[in-house]
């Protein structure tokens, strides 16, 4: 009777342990594959930052363009 839970033991550290493991971290891996609430608020708050800093940008280009005309050819 020991040599047979004993074949049982090892099929199954062999053969079910393994699989079940890659399995469980497949389904893990899939769940956590899309944005979290918190992730999309920080990307959204992100975006509106971008936004802002590319008007900031386009303002001063404006300023500097009426006001030292050649600013960009400059280094």
């Amino acid at each position: 009777m020991s040599g047979a839970s004993f074949v049982l033991a090892v099929l199954f550290l062999t053969i079910v342990a393994p699989l079940w493991i890659i399995f469980h971290y497949v389904t893990k891996w899939r769940s956590a594959r899309g944005l979290s609430a918190e992730d999309e608020r920080m990307l959204a708050d992100l975006w509106e930052s971008a936004g802002r800093m590319e008007n900031r940008i386009g303002s001063l280009e404006k300023i500097l363009d009426s006001e030292a005309p050649g600013w960009r050819t400059r280094q």
